[in-house]
């Protein structure tokens, strides 16, 4: 377990990176995880990004799924290629999103999508 500390903050990610509790998560937290990926050290995330994150989130608590990638664009009235531009690896997306490290069967799937999608 690795643990990543922002001020008086302090959360905990498994050996992949993804966070240990998805309840956790909030947008000081996605910062942080943004820090770790290599995405963004800015803290605040950008509207656009956390528009994108919030969306993964939601779909995710719904479906228990990770949404295709061309609807989350399209959903948050943003440009075609939005998630693409803001998050170039889905599997990154998910991560920041704090959810939970997604079964092989998933990632291969979100991989795919993220191929063809663009």
């Amino acid at each position: 377990m690795t643990q990543l500390k922002h001020e008086d903050k302090v959360i905990t990610l498994d050996p992949e990176g993804y966070l240990e509790n998805v309840d956790t998560w909030d947008e000081e937290t996605a910062c942080m995880l943004a820090d770790r990926e290599g995405i963004c050290d800015e803290c605040p995330l950008s509207k656009e990004r956390m528009e994108i994150l919030k969306f993964i989130r939601d779909y995710y608590k719904k479906f228990e799924a990770f949404p295709i990638v061309q609807a989350v664009c399209k959903n948050l009235r943003q440009s075609r290629d939005c998630q693409y531009q803001q998050f170039p690896d889905p599997i990154v997306a998910w991560k920041i999103a704090g959810l939970p490290r997604p079964t092989p069967e998933v990632l291969a799937k979100i991989r795919q999508q993220s191929v063809f999608g663009h």
